[in-house]
Formats: structure tokens, C-alpha cells, sequence
């Protein structure tokens, strides 16, 4: 038996515009995916035959991370399912994780590579942000520049994103979840599209890319009131873009007098938003009195592990891990 868990992820600034080579700045929350790995006489996830229509994430990790006789993939989930928290990056990088310790050393950058590529294959067109997040923890910033804090680089179709690990401070965070589910990869096609075809879309994207390095700073000095007001910023801008909802545009009004910010999370379209706030009981009733579920979230959580009874994880500048012992 192998287990590994994963985090997910929130998307603090820059979601969309880091497929066109903008940065991104994400935090691990405290909400995990688990997969477990075992041998099996058929390719099954939680004992039922595999089927790539219904399991497409836990099908490609197969067939970038495994290419071994069939096992059993067993899941077990914390975030809501098209939460725009990360889900599939989690279910990816902790089945990537559990295959590649099951068949012997691994380390954080071969899995959050692996898992890119999953997520690439199955979405059409992705970047790394959720993947590396979930796989490194804590907080990460997507950018085109290397600088401070470098971890990886991933290259893809002469696009390519350096990848940085950010110190969290202690914030709190409230999500709005409207229970609408979107799927990430027409999301992306028409932002392309928009970007493609007007320049106010192009010009959206730029400054978003600009906000992302703003809030860096006032992540890292826990400036709130800049940092609100820059998720205010970025949430208009991805309005423009088309990627809201109704539902969203609601949660968001809900809690602008209790908080110091809140945007949508992750590709929108419905999914989640979130609010940075000093009082979260508050904000958590105004969400739910306009329809959406609140969720108290921690950041700046540890990333992808092996649980209990296997084999360390390696990180960038440690030792590398000892091989499973089953």
C-alpha cells in the first residue's frame, strides 16, 4: 500500500493571464486529496474498472507516472468536486506522487512535471500554478522571470513558467462556494479567444500580470488593505474577461462591507470566490444568506506527502528519499 495526499489550492491573483505567460500567485489550503496505490487485477479507482471518460485525471497520471501492472487507485476527497480549489491538480499530483513511490524514489519537482503534464493532456491548454502549488505547498508564484525563492522551470509550446516558493503570513480567508460546477477547459478556450480577437482583452491580462507582482509585496508585509484592494482589481478584470457568473458576481457583494477584498478563485464560470477578512464568522453568514456555502480555510499549508507507513518526500535541497518499503 502506498498513500500520498495533496493540497488544494487557492488562487490569490492571476488566474487566466498565467496561461498567457503573466504571473500567478497561489496558496496551499488545508483541504487534502488522498490516493492510495495497491496492486489490482484490473486498472480500477476506488475498485470500479477504470474508465477515462470518468476518471480522466487518475488515467492520464497512469499514463505519464506508471506504465507498471494494473493497480487500484483509491480517493478520497476534502475539496469540493469544480470548487475552483484545486481539485484536480490534488487528485492529480497525489496520484502521480503514490505511482511514482510505489515504483521507487521520487521528489517534488518530477511529480509537479508529471502532474503539469496530466493536467495539459486532459484541459487542452493549462499552467503549471495548480499543480505546483498542490505539489510544493505553501505559497507559489508563477512567474516569467526567475528570482527569489526559484524551485523548477516548466517549459511548454515555446511557453515556459519559473516557479517560486512565497513565505505565507497569517491571513484569514473565507471561500464562498456556489455550487455551480464549470469545467476549466472551455474557460481557457474563451479567454484565448478574447485575447486573440480585442485588445481591452489583452490589455486586461497585461494588467493583471502587474497586480500579481503588486500583491506579492503586500502578501509578504501582510498589507490587507492593499492586498483587498487588489483582489478587487482582479476580480473586475476577470469579469471583463467573462469569466464570472451571476452567482459569483452575488457571494462577492455579500461580503465587500466585512472584508477587505474578495474575487472569484480559479477559472470561474461558478466554482468559488474568496474574501480576505478579519472577521470571518461574519463574512461566512453573509455567504451563506446569499446562497452560497462558506467554507473557513487555512494557507500557506505543507504540499504533497506520504502518509503514514511509506516513504518520505523529497524537496528541493534535501536528501533524497529512502526507497518504499511496503
Amino acid at each position: 500500500m502506498t498513500r500520498c495526499s495533496a493540497p488544494g489550492k487557492m488562487i490569490l491573483l492571476g488566474e487566466h493571464a498565467v496561461v498567457f505567460g503573466k504571473p500567478a500567485l497561489a496558496l496551499a489550503i488545508d483541504l487534502r486529496i488522498y490516493s492510495e496505490v495497491v496492486p489490482s487485477q484490473q486498472y480500477s479507482v476506488n475498485w470500479h474498472p477504470m474508465k477515462k471518460r470518468h476518471h480522466a485525471y487518475i488515467s492520464a497520471a497512469l499514463d505519464e507516472a506508471w506504465g507498471g501492472p494494473p493497480i487500484n487507485v483509491d480517493t478520497e476527497s476534502e475539496i469540493p468536486s469544480g470548487s475552483g480549489l484545486g481539485s484536480s491538480a490534488a487528485v492529480t499530483v497525489s496520484c502521480v506522487a503514490a505511482m511514482l513511490a510505489r515504483k521507487g524514489k521520487l521528489d517534488a519537482e518530477k511529480v509537479a512535471r508529471m502532474a503539469f503534464e496530466v493536467e495539459n493532456t486532459v484541459q487542452g491548454r493549462a499552467s503549471p500554478t495548480d499543480t505546483s502549488t498542490s505539489c510544493h505547498g505553501f505559497g507559489v508564484l508563477v512567474a516569467p522571470e526567475k528570482t527569489d525563492g526559484f524551485l523548477w522551470r516548466i517549459e511548454k509550446d515555446k511557453r515556459q513558467w519559473n516557479i517560486h516558493h512565497c513565505d505565507v503570513p497569517k491571513l484569514t480567508f473565507v471561500v464562498g462556494y456556489t455550487g455551480i460546477h464549470a469545467a476549466t477547459g472551455p474557460l481557457v478556450a474563451k479567454v484565448k479567444k478574447l485575447v486573440d480577437d480585442k485588445d481591452e482583452a489583452r490589455k486586461a491580462v497585461d494588467r493583471i500580470g502587474e497586480i500579481v507582482l503588486e500583491g506579492v509585496n503586500a502578501t509578504r508585509s501582510a498589507d490587507k488593505r492593499r492586498l483587498g484592494s487588489l483582489m478587487n482589481e482582479n476580480h473586475q478584470l476577470l469579469r471583463e474577461l467573462g469569466v464570472s457568473h451571476p452567482m459569483l458576481e452575488k457571494l462577492v457583494e455579500a461580503c465587500a462591507t466585512k472584508s477587505y477584498g474578495a474575487k472569484l478563485t480559479g477559472a470561474g464560470g461558478g466554482g468559488s470566490m474568496i474574501a480576505l477578512t478579519d472577521e470571518p464568522k461574519e463574512v461566512s453568514a453573509a455567504i451563506a444568506a446569499a446562497g452560497g456555502e462558506p467554507i473557513q480555510i487555512e494557507v500557506g499549508c505543507e504540499g504533497a506527502r506520504v502518509e503514514k507507513n511509506s516513504r518520505g518526500f523529497k524537496r528541493p535541497g534535501e536528501e533524497p528519499a529512502q526507497d518504499l518499503e511496503d
